[in-house]
């Protein structure tokens, strides 16, 4: 099933020193930090720290800066894991999957997996109604859907989006 992925250029490892994951950690603990304040905590004038992540940027190790939102605040409250087995195991079925997948707002997360389900996804709603209707107007729509498993996500233990410690 990996090959029906629509894959990116393949990742190239990015040559980081130590001054560089300084850098990382910080920015992945507040985005929002400024250059000068940076260049404060890992003693280095503002224009390398500048110029690194820049660097950082244009090579793909930053690949964007995001908000992360408080599901309940925005009335996303609920969150389902879905594990999706398709019925036809080509390239074509699977790519029209994924186009049909990143069309809904639902679906903030897919991935492709091995095992018995071909793909998970993290889906959030506002309540079980409205994942009901997702699950039977949308999810259940899409084309060459063979089993859609739902597991309900009762609390979350730990939830991070730090990669460099």
């Amino acid at each position: 099933m990996k090959k029906i992925l629509q894959k990116e250029k393949p990742p190239v490892s990015a040559d980081l020193d130590e001054k560089d994951l300084a850098i990382l950690r910080l920015l992945q603990q507040n985005a929002r930090i400024t250059v000068r304040e940076i260049s404060d905590a890992i003693h280095l004038s503002t224009t390398p720290v500048h110029e690194r992540i820049k660097r950082m940027e244009e090579s793909g190790v930053i690949r964007q800066y995001a908000t992360l939102l408080d599901h309940a605040k925005v009335k996303k409250g609920l969150m389902v894991i879905c594990y999706v087995s398709l019925k036809q195991h080509n390239k074509t079925a699977g790519a029209r999957f994924i186009k049909s997948i990143r069309e809904m707002n639902e679906v903030i997360e897919c991935y492709n997996i091995s095992g018995d389900f071909d793909f998970m996804l993290k889906v959030v709603t506002e309540n079980m109604e409205d994942y009901y209707n997702f699950h039977v107007n949308k999810l259940s729509e899409a084309e060459n859907i063979g089993n859609v498993q739902s597991v309900f996500v009762m609390g979350i233990i730990k939830q991070t989006h730090q990669l460099v410690h």
